[in-house]
């Protein structure tokens, strides 16, 4: 069984929904959901002329591998009617890997670890929440350290449990 770390999150409808929507889906189509974060709203990053969003953690057990997983999350998204018209632009559901195992993949279609955590604070507080102790297997830093290193100044605000 392998261990991944994904973050979801959404701008676009019923921002709450969307993410038990898409709690519920990883749950059914991609593994055991062991770990749950609490809720945090953030404004857009990057391209900021958008809603704000809400992102959530979400610790899963699944057999499927690192490239598998994407495939099923990218079916899931578009289940959601996520579309991708605009780079980092407005969309009812997002679903990122984060971590997989310890395991370090660099492809032209997956990064793992993923290479912004340590500039986005709306990852990392959550993050820390359900795994502070996690070592990321490059920086060889927890989660703890790599928030407290975060340069990223955007307010996140924790919404929900």
């Amino acid at each position: 069984m392998n261990i991944a770390y994904l973050l979801i999150g959404g701008n676009l409808g019923d921002r709450f929904a969307n993410l038990n929507i898409a709690q519920k889906l990883i749950h059914q189509k991609l593994g055991i959901i062991s770990q749950t974060s609490s809720i945090y709203e953030t404004a857009a990053w990057g391209y900021t002329a958008q809603p704000d969003f809400l992102n959530q953690a979400v610790c899963i057990e699944t057999s499927y591998n690192a490239f598998e997983l994407l495939l099923q999350i990218l079916k899931l998204e578009k289940e959601m009617g996520r579309t991708r018209d605009l780079s980092m632009g407005p969309r009812i559901i997002d679903i990122d890997i984060i971590y997989f195992n310890n395991e370090i993949i660099n492809d032209t279609t997956l990064i793992v670890p993923h290479p912004k955590i340590t500039d986005r604070r709306f990852v990392l507080l959550p993050m820390v929440e359900i795994a502070p102790d996690y070592i990321h297997p490059i920086l060889l830093k927890s989660n703890t350290i790599l928030l407290k290193e975060c340069g990223d100044s955007l307010a996140v605000y924790k919404k929900a449990p």
